[in-house]
């Protein structure tokens, strides 16, 4: 392999990692031989890459002029490898999914496992964060989300709604009472996100049914409704999450239904690439069947 290009693959996981430390851990490398490599490649350019500093390092203009094209020349190298793979009836390699923890635990289990199922020789990874996952530093080669992305050269696809519901447990419910109304809320403790921690405003259900306080809150679903199953206070749970969480009841139905949605993000570049075309169909296609199966059944 030319030597440029791998000198380009060192430079594109410093761009990514913001540090040799992390950058090495990508690439398998010692920090040191990454520093050497990156000085080796701004001696050969002439121009220096990246901005050295105690919180790591950054892009310089030259670094940040130069990103777009390493990933093309990324993206390409990848389609190279595809093309003289030839054609297949089955998936392999290694993909690697983004998800919001909502989905990454109730939907996408079930979705990867009949993939994995079909395609022996693929490895499947979920990265779960309460958080976006950033595409652009490679942290996955594609991710679901609950709002199409604005900025950026990405490919963004929908892939369906998803209902939300005010829930509460029955043991709840038998101690505290049947609730009645909108204006009755007030009265119980309702479990929601960390305010400060919210990472996009589709997620701000309480704040859209007008409820100031949160007595209780996490940053992941799965805590928000196994908090609510354990009969601690009322919470607005997804209803694909319901089958497994059957002591909780949807109340107020009526007065308070919410729908959301679900995009399928990937970088500009990828749509060359069969393997993940085909990859995203299925999961896409998935992800639709398993929301109605789950929902039909609360």
């Amino acid at each position: 392999m030319d030597p440029q290009w791998d000198d380009m693959k060192v430079f594109l996981a410093v761009a990514r990692e913001a540090s040799l430390s992390a950058a090495g851990r990508v690439l398998k490398m010692d920090p040191a031989t990454v520093g050497r490599r990156v000085t080796r490649f701004e001696s050969a350019l002439g121009t220096s890459l990246f901005v050295k500093s105690p919180q790591g390092y950054a892009l310089s203009a030259a670094g940040d002029r130069l990103l777009a094209h390493a990933e093309a020349a990324e993206q390409a190298m990848r389609a190279g490898r595809e093309a003289l793979s030839g054609p297949s009836d089955t998936l392999s390699g290694q993909i690697r999914i983004g998800a919001p923890d909502g989905s990454a635990n109730y939907v996408l289990p079930q979705v990867v496992a009949k993939i994995s199922d079909a395609n022996p020789d693929l490895d499947i990874q979920i990265v779960a964060l309460p958080r976006l996952i950033n595409l652009s530093r490679r942290e996955a080669d594609m991710a679901v989300t609950v709002s199409a992305p604005t900025a950026g050269q990405l490919m963004v696809q929908k892939i369906c709604d998803y209902k939300l519901h005010l829930v509460a447990s029955r043991h709840y419910l038998r101690e505290h009472g049947p609730i009645e109304s909108v204006a009755e809320i007030k009265n119980h403790k309702v479990i929601g996100y960390i305010p400060d921690m919210i990472f996009d405003r589709e997620l701000d259900y309480l704040n859209e049914l007008g409820i100031d306080r949160v007595a209780m809150a996490s940053n992941s679903v799965s805590v928000q409704v196994r908090m609510a199953a354990q009969g601690s206070a009322l919470c607005v749970a997804h209803d694909f999450t319901l089958p497994e969480h059957r002591m909780l009841r949807k109340i107020l139905t009526d007065e308070i239904s919410l729908t959301r949605s679900f995009y399928l993000v990937r970088h500009q570049g990828d749509q060359r690439s069969e393997r993940l075309n085909r990859f995203a169909r299925e999961l896409s296609s998935g992800i639709r069947e398993e929301i109605e199966r789950l929902e039909a059944l609360t």
